[in-house]
């Protein structure tokens, strides 16, 4: 079997919340391919189209293309439910806050003027009882939108939403297997071992023919925080050899997401770095 490769990609607003720190950023460890998000702290879904266009202007002008619009959708509660537990979460979005009174479709929209061919969405903030058939209607209805657009649907596990773990993520494919082929899971690995539920080799194993984007971050798991890749205890070398033993795609989108807010810029440099340095290990192309 022929191994996929790896195309590397940043999460812009890790490095700095500013394009011009993005770009700059993109110029000196070169890199081509950068997932948009916010900017300037402004979530994207909650901008113009006019204003999107004026940033994917500018990451033209960059020579920068955009694999991913990182969107919030569904990363709010769902309609009559409650939330489990409080705190912050962490780019949360009120879809009240979008300019348009359809924030599904706008998404779409907005990846289609960063010429994105992938969308990430969420599973609504957690909620006791979710089951799959919660999300049905909501996620054919993102499947049409997908098939309209040409995009992606990619469907993270995220730790404070109803699918936070690998293995939710696979559950949630096999209770509903008959969703749009546009819909396919984001596998966020080091998500799951933040959880305290490592992923399990069956449940890669059934989610990896679907899959074409993986999000990257390494965690010290002792002190709960965000640390460069290649430098806490996710064991990226052995989890990249079995996800991509299972791919059907020829190329796998590697998106960074340092999550070290401390100090983005130097984190995310030495994640880059570090990721190189894995995929060397492994014997993955890395481009």
């Amino acid at each position: 079997m022929t191994i996929p490769r790896l195309a590397l990609a940043v999460i812009g607003d890790e490095i700095g919340p500013s394009l011009d720190e993005m770009i700059s950023f993109c110029r000196e460890n070169g890199v081509r391919r950068l997932d948009m998000r916010t900017v300037d702290g402004r979530n994207l879904l909650g901008m113009t189209l006019e204003e999107v266009h004026a940033i994917k202007r500018r990451l033209d002008d960059a020579g920068l293309e955009v694999p991913t619009f990182v969107s919030p959708v569904l990363k709010w509660p769902a309609p009559g439910r409650h939330k489990a537990g409080g705190g912050a979460v962490d780019f949360a979005f009120d879809p009240r806050e979008c300019p348009t009174d359809d924030p599904l479709a706008h998404a779409f929209d907005v990846a289609t003027v960063l010429e994105a061919p992938r969308l990430r969405v969420f599973s609504h903030l957690r909620y006791p009882g979710f089951a799959a058939r919660d999300l049905r209607s909501t996620v054919e209805r993102l499947g049409d939108l997908a098939a309209r657009h040409d995009v992606f649907v990619e469907l993270e596990n995220e730790p404070v939403c109803n699918i936070g773990s690998i293995a939710e993520l696979a559950k949630f494919f096999a209770d509903l297997d008959d969703l749009p082929e546009q819909v396919v899971p984001l596998v966020d690995i080091a998500n799951s071992w933040s959880a305290g539920a490592p992923p399990d080799a069956a449940d890669i194993a059934a989610l990896a023919p679907r899959v074409n984007l993986i999000h990257i971050k390494d965690r010290d798991l002792a002190a709960r925080r965000g640390v460069p890749v290649g430098d806490g205890g996710v064991p990226w070398a052995m989890e990249l050899k079995r996800l991509l033993g299972g791919v059907t795609a020829r190329e796998v989108v590697a998106s960074l997401e340092t999550h070290c807010p401390h100090d983005g810029r130097n984190a995310t440099a030495k994640s880059v770095a570090g990721l190189r340095r894995i995929a060397d290990e492994i014997g993955v192309q890395l481009v």
